[in-house]
């Protein structure tokens, strides 16, 4: 939380809603159906209480608030967490850059609630404007903003039009021919708030063992690296992955011995577990690496082991954006008497 990270998420879903309706042109016509005039309608960012109240300073209603209108405002009245968009948020997305390669989480989707207020002076012409609008949404219509333009992520995002209301304030006193019409629409973007970009880290090294079988009542014993946290519990199920739905290998807990030797004794063991990623224990979130591993009964027996490390053994992240590295296979085969 401390971590500065802005990525003007919430600016550019604003300024992508209001240059929806910056190009609406009004016209006037002559009784004989002839054009009259035309003009752009313009548009700012307010809340409809502010431009009122603007439209009111002036007691004695002269010709300079009449060039005023008509004039469309508009506002960002709140956002509300989505969870039927929610994606799984342990996921990254991975993008290169000159220096390296960064990753991202999955965004966090946030419908955004926006308001836009048409203000005319005669009926005619708020009916024009809402019409120029109306029939783009059925009830949504869809726009492409670049959000993320680093990670080279764009989005579609929908705007639903979820209603429409107009009001006639007239001005001065219950005589007065002046008025002005306020149409309010109401709309909701269907957008994403997403988190900071960070580089990523290599795995430098890949251990694969290839054994002829490992049966649900074999026990396997992880060396755990000394730099987790947490405590494994008895009888808890562990896995690797970004969840235990998504989990790529698990296992059930018999032991954890953390005297100095760090020894996590599992059974019950299914997919495969990997170096150099975590080991997550669902009950306590205790999590460490493994360094090594050894099947304590009589089976399976150990084939063969495939060690794949990086060539420079310091390749970092920018040579791989640069493609400046190879890698190193050894395979090691062990014979055995069946």
């Amino acid at each position: 939380m401390a971590n500065t990270s802005y990525n003007r998420i919430i600016r550019k879903m604003v300024i992508g809603f209001g240059n929806l309706f910056k190009d609406i042109t009004l016209v006037r016509y002559n009784p004989d159906l002839s054009e009259a005039e035309r003009f752009l309608v313009p548009i700012v960012y307010a809340t409809k209480e502010f431009y009122v109240r603007r439209l009111e300073d002036d007691p004695d209603l002269s010709k300079k608030i009449m060039t005023t209108l008509p004039r469309m405002s508009f506002e960002m009245s709140g956002l509300t967490y989505d969870a039927s968009r929610k994606q799984n948020t342990n996921f990254k997305q991975f993008a290169k850059t000159s220096t390296g390669v960064i990753s991202q989480y999955n965004p966090v989707p946030y419908n955004f609630d926006f308001n836009l207020y048409i203000y005319v002076r005669n009926i005619e012409d708020g009916t024009q404007i809402i019409e120029h609008i109306i029939p783009y949404f059925t009830p949504d219509y869809t726009i492409k903003l670049n959000l993320i333009p680093e990670m080279g992520i764009t989005r579609e995002i929908p705007i639903i039009l979820n209603s429409s209301s107009s009001e006639i304030d007239y001005e001065g006193d219950k005589d007065s021919e002046t008025r002005t019409i306020i149409w309010t629409l109401n709309f909701t973007v269907k957008g994403f708030i997403f988190g900071k970009t960070t580089e990523t880290g290599l795995i430098r090294t890949s251990i694969t063992n290839i054994l002829n079988q490992i049966s649900s009542t074999d026990t396997v014993v992880f060396n755990m690296s000394a730099t987790g946290v947490g405590k494994y519990q008895q009888g808890e199920t562990v896995y690797q992955g970004y969840s235990l739905g998504t989990a790529t290998a698990t296992a059930k807990v018999i032991s954890w011995d953390v005297n100095a030797t760090n020894l996590l004794h599992l059974t019950n063991i299914n997919g495969n577990f990997v170096s150099d990623l975590p080991v997550w224990g669902m009950i306590s979130n205790a999590n460490y690496n493994f360094t090594a591993y050894n099947v304590t009964s009589q089976k399976p027996v150990n084939l063969a082991e495939i060690i794949i490390t990086p060539n420079p053994s310091n390749v970092n992240s920018a040579n791989v954006a640069n493609g400046n590295y190879t890698y190193t296979t050894n395979i090691t085969e062990f014979p055995h008497i069946t």
